[in-house]
């Protein structure tokens, strides 16, 4: 007869505390513990903060009678064949299940930021890339391929999106994050929620937060910001994500805010996300970030203070492996120094969770169903032990053709066209092109430092990389076989010594051979003898000051890294046509070759699928529609910088410096032209609770097929405290053949004019004029119409439940 925890009629709630009230304290406490499998088989570089420092052996034998809580990584922490690590989880869910008394499996989680994070896993653009494509249904059906990926291995819980708004792009993890822009990040991280959450994988939020507000963009660096901008910049994007999107799982962030620590924070943690929010699901540690409260932020003397801090405002779940909430915090609570009732109220969310996910059934089955020869529903009602055991040679393909068409597809939405003077973009089929840069060659180009390849991949260099990832120089002379297209290097790779070259045609002996002065001679006659110049410029990801762009990769300032900058000035001084191609995680200062550029390409990270897409927008294949979720600067100084700037943050006569960037926040070109007619509101007054539809039409009045982007921003006159002069509060993908024409809808909700007023984040919307920009930028300069609106009737008082999204119709 089943248990009262396994009483599928019952709801989760009551089996979770059915099964609580049997647990003893030893027990409870095994669900808010990890284990990390493998991370110590290898001495290596470390993969997470200051890993071998804080890792310690873990007996597991010595765990099991007592249950466990999470598995950390099972696929990536080292290259295993997919069918195998799945074969291997499956295993040791088996003797994890049998191991304890209820027979309770862990919940296995991984990093999924930019697809599967295994080796053989389709690898998409970084989620910079997302922001780019300003297009959160293609970001959401990505995210439903990864986490059916990540389902069909075994896997329950996936480490993303990020929604941290970059607030610095000095910051190393910019790469990471959406963009400069809550609404955008709000909004394409939702989807990217709803799409991991409807392949039944729990999303977990990061990193709660104020991450990336950290002073000089240094990682693990104080947070010194205003509970306004708290509540404006840093929260909606969490705000949405759980109320909108359905995230079942939030992590918290290293830093501190005005000396609290998020992991020590229980306003943060339960008085806001829980009290306020409603949030019922977990919160995990980011790892480590238990430990580092005794250890960096010194606000507790040891093991067990650490944990007693975390478990009263609100962690739940210690990972990536256990080291307080083991035998430190049981030894507190059984000397009275943590209320035991903090540990049930803990051990309650994680097995509702896993009741939620089936774990706690009495059909539970450990073999996920890519693994048998029996159908997804087969799978589901095997019982451990069974005798259903995995297929011999099954087939797990964590890369197949569907998922990289999405990637590919993303890729391509994710290009940006800074510039282009008309005379040499799309790219001659049968032009004379070098194609230029430490880059260009190079897989490595396009993978971020959340991809395995740069994160894991590098430590393995005997092995292949696990996918396909062509080249900008392969995919171009696959794109245009009727140019005459060669190479030269230019320069060496960006990046610490050791680390450049390690997976593209850099490592060769020839190149280690040549001087700085010889890479930039032949470039230059490389150059001179073509038609065009393709400079391939960028980033090397990497962790820890290993890259140029990463995890702890952050930059003193925004210059191009190492030689690049000399190269381009070397190349554009040839004379030929050279058109900029940046693979970054991370914008950088291009006003000194702003006017000498026959054009300019930015891609973020695009993924394994990268170089065709850049190579397509090269030819004229794909009419590049990205447009920028971080603005470029003109110059390396005036940073932090982002566009959303009360009046004093913008260019002034007070000081010398003009922080005005290049190429604004939302900038992208095409090589179509678009025609925007006929604003117009359904009402030019509106009560401060009411909404109104802005209409306009948009006509493609180009020869070739197109997307255009059409941004929708508030500007406030006047308000009672310092506003933005604009923000973003809608935008529209808007896809035109030739001469075709669309009109697009925005609901304007008068709650997207709120704004925090008081310190305690209370928000207002009052009376009085605004003004709605369709712009094709954030900059003054691409603002195409405005629509004058009055707020009628009281002040309003909003919260939480407030209309956080415009609504977009396109007719």
């Amino acid at each position: 007869m089943p248990q009262p925890w396994q009483d599928t009629s019952l709801s989760a709630e009551d089996r979770a505390a059915a099964l609580l009230s049997s647990m003893t304290l030893e027990e409870k406490l095994a669900q808010l513990s990890s284990v990390w499998p493998g991370s110590e088989a290898e001495e290596g570089e470390d993969v997470a903060p200051l890993q071998h420092e804080v890792s310690e052996a873990v007996d597991l034998d010595g765990l099991l009678p007592h249950g466990l809580g999470q598995l950390t990584r099972p696929f990536g922490t080292s290259p295993v064949e997919p069918a195998e690590g799945a074969a291997a989880l499956a295993r040791l869910q088996t003797r994890i299940a049998a191991g304890n008394r209820f027979g309770i499996p862990a919940l296995a989680h991984e990093e999924c930021l930019t697809g599967f994070f295994a080796w053989r896993a389709t690898v998409f653009p970084t989620p910079l890339a997302w922001g780019a494509s300003f297009d959160p249904a293609l970001v959401g059906r990505a995210a439903e391929l990864i986490g059916g990926s990540l389902r069909s291995a075994g896997i329950h819980q996936g480490l993303a999106p990020v929604l941290d708004v970059v607030r610095d792009t000095r910051w190393g993890r910019t790469e990471e994050s959406i963009g400069e822009d809550p609404y955008l990040v709000a909004t394409i991280g939702t989807a990217y929620v709803r799409g991991l959450e409807s392949a039944g994988i729990v999303a977990t939020l990061k990193h709660f937060a104020g991450y990336a507000a950290s002073r000089g963009g240094r990682n693990h660096a104080p947070v010194s910001i205003g509970p306004r901008e708290l509540a404006d910049v840093v929260l909606p994007p969490f705000e949405l994500a759980i109320r909108d999107g359905g995230a079942r799982s939030v992590m918290h962030s290293y830093n501190d805010i005005d000396g609290v620590p998020s992991a020590a924070n229980p306003w943060l943690l339960t008085e806001l996300l829980r009290d306020t929010w409603g949030f019922t699901g977990t919160v995990v540690a980011d790892y480590f970030g238990v430990s580092f409260l005794e250890l960096a932020h010194r606000v507790a003397d040891s093991r067990g203070g650490a944990a007693g801090l975390a478990l009263a405002a609100g962690v739940d779940v210690e990972l990536p492996a256990v080291r307080c909430f083991g035998t430190p915090l049981r030894d507190a609570v059984r000397a009275g120094e943590v209320d035991e009732s903090l540990v049930d109220r803990a051990a309650l969310r994680v097995l509702r969770q896993k009741c939620e996910l089936g774990l706690l059934d009495p059909d539970w089955s450990p073999v996920p169903p890519a693994l048998l020869g029996e159908s997804t529903e087969s799978a589901e009602s095997a019982e451990p032990g069974s005798g259903l055991d995995p297929d011999p040679d099954p087939d797990l393909d964590l890369d197949p053709p569907g998922m990289r068409a999405v990637a590919r597809e993303l890729a391509e939405e994710s290009v940006v066209l800074l510039a282009d003077d008309g005379d040499v973009l799309p790219l001659a089929p049968d032009a004379r092109i070098a194609v230029v840069g430490p880059l260009a060659d190079d897989p490595a180009a396009m993978l971020g430092c959340y991809t395995f390849p740069r994160h894991v991949g590098v430590e393995h260099p005997e092995l292949p990389l696990g996918v396909e990832v062509p080249t900008l120089f392969a995919a171009l002379r696959a794109e245009l076989p009727g140019a005459r297209i060669t190479r030269a290097e230019g320069c060496a790779a960006p990046g610490p010594d050791g680390y450049a070259g390690e997976t593209g045609a850099m490592a060769s002996a020839g190149a280690a051979a040549l001087t700085a002065e010889s890479r930039l001679a032949q470039a230059a006659r490389t150059a001179a003898d073509a038609d065009v110049c393709v400079a391939v410029l960028g980033d090397r990801s990497g962790l820890f000051g290993r890259g140029t762009s990463g995890e702890g990769c952050d930059a003193t300032d925004l210059e191009l890294p190492g030689e690049q900058g000399a190269l381009l000035d070397t190349l554009v001084a040839t004379g030929t046509p050279v058109v900029l191609v940046l693979f970054t995680g991370r914008p950088y200062a291009l006003g000194r070759w702003s006017r000498l550029l026959a054009g300019a390409v930015q891609a973020f990270f695009p993924g394994e699928e990268g170089g065709p897409a850049v190579a397509g927008a090269l030819s004229g294949r794909v009419n590049p529609s990205g447009r920028l979720p971080v603005s470029v600067p003109y110059a390396s100084g005036g940073q932090p910088w982002t566009y959303a700037q009360p009046p004093l943050g913008l260019r002034g006569d007070a000081s010398s410096i003009d922080p005005t960037p290049l190429y604004p926040f939302g900038h992208g070109l095409s090589y179509t032209s678009f025609a925007w007619e006929r604003p117009e509101a359904d009402a030019a007054e509106v009560p401060t609770d009411g909404e109104t539809t802005v209409r306009l039409t948009v006509r493609n009045t180009g020869d070739r097929a197109g997307t255009e982007v059409v941004q929708l921003y508030l500007h406030d006159p006047v308000a009672r405290i310092a506003r933005p002069v604009s923000r973003l509060i809608g935008y529209a993908r808007v896809p035109l053949g030739p001469g075709e024409s669309a009109e697009v809808h925005f609901t304007f909700h008068a709650d997207l004019a709120s704004y925090p007023l008081g310190a305690d984040g209370t928000r207002v919307v009052e009376p009085g004029a605004l003004e709605l920009r369709l712009a094709s930028s954030s900059a003054d300069s691409g603002v195409r119409h405005t629509v004058p609106l009055r707020l009628t009737g009281p002040e309003r008082t909003v919260d939480h439940r407030r209309r956080m999204v415009c609504e977009v119709r396109v007719k």
